[in-house]
């Protein structure tokens, strides 16, 4: 396909979507007020609550994932049940980690819809203490560890 034809595409792409969105702004309103972003503790509350929900998902997958290591005994002289248990190890030590995310952010939400009077920049500070402390580890597979 040659540039100008190239070219020629787009131009025609732009000038079918003349109507386009923004969603970094809101409509003027006839008074002139952009309107106020409005923050309630229900809100808050109710994020805080489902991150918490979702703690309890995790926490079942993780029972799930215990169950179905049952049965496989004593690792001996068979390499796929150690490797095996291997792979279960690693993810048991995630999902564990997953769910102590899922409790401290549902905790960190319900306080911001408690502590209203916080500024955005405290807020995203305590989310940022919280990536440093959850910050996923590296991956293990698929490295030929210096080979």
């Amino acid at each position: 396909m040659a540039w100008e034809e190239w070219e020629q595409l787009k131009a025609t792409a732009a000038a079918r979507h003349t109507s386009e969105m923004q969603l970094n702004q809101a409509e003027p309103s006839p008074e002139g007020d952009l309107g106020t972003l409005v923050s309630n503790k229900a809100a808050w509350s109710k994020a805080g609550h489902d991150v918490g929900l979702l703690r309890e998902s995790v926490s079942k997958a993780l029972g799930a994932l215990s169950d179905g290591q049952k049965g496989f005994g004593a690792n001996t002289g068979c390499r796929t049940a150690s490797a095996q248990r291997d792979v279960h190890d690693s993810w048991e030590r995630y999902v564990k980690k997953v769910s102590r995310r899922c409790g401290n952010l549902a905790g960190l939400l319900e306080k911001v819809g408690n502590d209203q009077l916080k500024t955005d920049e405290a807020v995203m500070a305590e989310i940022g203490n919280m990536k440093v402390q959850y910050s996923d580890t590296p991956t293990i597979g698929g490295h030929s560890k210096g080979r």
